[in-house]
């Protein structure tokens, strides 16, 4: 393969508190590069998240989210309490209420989904 994963860069007006809400959901810290763009690492994955600054805010839904899965199913409902508290709110992207998953925001509006575990 000549292409390898490098980051997955997410556009914000302000990185720093975004990357900082990402870098709590992971139980990681943000770094800061040279650049001012934040960076944050799972801890768990090759994923690596780039905040990037660029002057306009969010304006509609994302072409592209994270699925964030709990390591068990009954841990759904407790991981979106928890990221809740961190800051995200609920979001609707056309959900019908059946889905197995949750969609949640992060500060800056990107949406997300928790899904229902590994079970």
């Amino acid at each position: 393969m000549a292409l390898s994963w490098k980051w997955l860069v997410v556009d914000c007006a302000d990185p720093a508190p975004v990357a900082s809400f990402w870098a709590d959901v992971f139980g990681v810290s943000a770094e800061s590069d040279q650049d001012g763009e934040w960076i944050v690492v799972s801890p768990d994955s090759s994923v690596k998240l780039l905040f990037g600054l660029v002057p306009e805010a969010k304006t509609v839904k994302n072409r592209l989210h994270l699925d964030l899965t709990p390591s068990s199913p009954d841990e759904q409902r407790a991981e979106v309490e928890r990221l809740l508290a961190l800051g995200a709110t609920r979001a609707d992207v056309g959900q019908t209420g059946e889905e197995s998953w949750v969609v949640l925001a992060d500060p800056a509006g990107n949406e997300f989904c928790i899904l229902s575990g590994k079970g």
